[in-house]
C-alpha cells in the first residue's frame, strides 16, 4: 500500500542519514536544507529505479501468499532478513533467526549500518570463507549463488558416469552468481573437473577491483567511463577482448571475449541435448527463467514450449556426466557479466564440460582452446 511504502522509505531514509555522516556533513555545510534534500531525493529515486528497490519484483513478492519470507531466503529477499543476517538487530551474525517481512526490498538500512560497514569476510556455499572483501562484502553475501561444485561432487561420487539414476536431480546454482564466478577456483562455484587447473580470483586493475568501482551503489548500473579509458576504441563493453585465442572454434577473433563465452555456451547447450538423447535416452531442453530450467523435450523439437516448462515435466534422466555439464551451463547462464567478472574461469568450465561430453558423443574439440 502507498502509505506503508512511504513509511518504509522514510525509515530507510532516516537510517541512511544517521549512518552516513561523512556524506551528509559537507552538504550541510553548504546549504543545510535544500542541498541535503536534493541529494537524498536523488539517491532514493536512483534506488527505486534499481532491482534492489523494485517493490513489484518477484524477488520481493514471491512469498506474499505465505505472509513471510522464510529464513533460508530472507537474507537476500527482505531488508529485515539482511539486517538479521548481519546481526545489525542484535542477533547472531551470519545467520537468519526468523522469517522476514514480505514486500521489503533491499534498501538504505540494509547497507548503511555499522554491521554492514564492518563486514569484511563472507562464507560461500562451498564452505570457503573469503576475507578482505572491504566494500564488496555486503554485495558478496547475496551474489554468490546457493550451490557449489562441491555439491555436484557429493551427489555424483561413486556413481557410474553414464548411468541414469533416479536419485540424481538438477542442482541449481540459483541467481546472481557474480561473486562466485569472480573468485573462481578459490570458492569452487562451478563444477571443477579433477586434474584440471582453474583460474582464481580475477584481479582487475586497482581502480576497478571492487563491486562499487564498476556498479553504481544505488542504481547497480555499470559505470563504464573507467573501462573505456584503458580499453580504447570500443563503444560496447562486450567488445573488449582480454584474450586473443579462438576459444569457441568459429574462426573469428575480432569480437570481444563475451562472444567467445557465448559461443562455447551455445555449443555446450547443444552437446547436452545430444548426450541426453543418445546416452541418457531421454531428450532434454532448457527454458530460461523457468525453474527448474531443464525439462524433458517431450516432442523432440529441440525447444521447450510453455506446456513443457512445468514442474511435472522436469528432467529426470540424469547421469553424473550430464549433471556436471548442466550445472556448469547454468553457472555461466546465471552470470551475464562473466566476461568481465572472470572470463578465464567461465571459459574453463565450458571447455571442460564439453571435453567430458565428447568422451561419449561425437563432438569435435580440435578447434577449441582452453585458457
Amino acid at each position: 500500500m502507498p502509505f506503508l511504502r512511504g513509511l518504509r522509505m522514510l525509515g530507510a531514509l532516516a537510517a541512511h542519514v544517521l549512518a552516513a555522516p561523512i556524506l551528509a556533513a559537507p552538504i550541510l555545510a553548504a546549504s543545510p536544507a535544500t542541498a541535503l534534500d536534493k541529494n537524498l531525493t536523488d539517491l532514493i529515486e536512483a534506488w527505486l529505479a534499481s532491482p534492489h528497490g523494485d517493490y513489484q519484483s518477484p524477488s520481493f513478492t514471491y512469498w506474499n501468499k505465505d505472509g513471510e519470507v522464510p529464513p533460508a531466503c530472507a537474507a537476500c529477499h527482505s531488508e529485515p532478513g539482511f539486517i538479521d543476517y548481519l546481526g545489525a538487530d542484535g542477533s547472531t551474525p551470519l545467520k537468519v533467526d526468523r522469517p522476514a517481512a514480505i514486500n521489503s526490498p533491499i534498501g538504505c538500512a540494509s547497507c548503511h549500518t555499522a554491521a554492514a560497514h564492518a563486514l569484511d569476510s563472507v562464507p560461500f556455499p562451498s564452505g570457503v570463507t573469503v576475507d578482505g572483501l572491504g566494500s564488496s562484502a555486503v554485495c558478496t553475501v547475496c551474489h554468490q549463488g546457493r550451490q557449489s561444485g562441491d555439491a555436484v561432487t557429493a551427489a555424483t561420487q561413486g556413481r557410474d558416469e553414464d548411468a541414469v539414476s533416479s536419485e540424481l536431480a538438477f542442482l541449481n546454482v540459483h541467481y546472481g552468481v557474480a561473486a562466485a564466478v569472480m573468485h573462481g577456483a578459490e570458492v569452487r562455484g562451478g563444477y571443477q573437473y579433477p586434474g584440471r587447473r582453474y583460474a582464481g580470483r580475477f584481479a582487475h586493475v586497482p581502480s576497478a577491483n571492487t563491486c562499487t568501482a564498476c556498479h553504481d551503489a544505488h542504481t547497480t548500473e555499470v559505470t563504464s567511463d573507467g573501462c573505456v579509458a584503458c580499453h580504447r576504441g570500443v563503444d560496447d563493453l562486450r567488445a573488449i577482448r582480454t584474450r586473443h585465442a579462438d576459444f569457441d572454434g568459429d574462426g573469428k577473433t575480432d569480437a570481444g571475449i563475451h562472444a567467445e563465452i557465448v559461443g562455447l555456451h551455445g555449443m555446450l547447450g547443444r552437446a547436452i541435448q545430444t548426450y541426453a538423447a543418445e546416452v541418457a535416452g531421454t531428450p532434454i531442453g532448457y527454458a530460461k527463467g523457468r525453474f527448474p530450467y531443464f525439462f524433458t523435450d517431450s516432442d523432440g523439437d529441440g525447444r521447450i514450449g510453455d506446456e513443457e516448462a512445468v514442474p511435472a515435466n522436469r528432467y529426470a534422466s540424469w547421469t553424473p556426466r550430464l549433471l556436471k555439464a548442466a550445472y556448469n551451463y547454468q553457472v555461466v547462464a546465471k552470470d551475464a557479466g562473466a566476461y568481465v567478472h572472470n572470463p578465464a574461469y567461465a571459459l574453463q568450465l565450458l571447455y571442460d564440460s564439453l571435453e567430458s561430453l565428447s568422451e561419449r558423443i561425437d563432438l569435435d574439440m580440435s578447434g577449441l582452446h582452453r585458457p
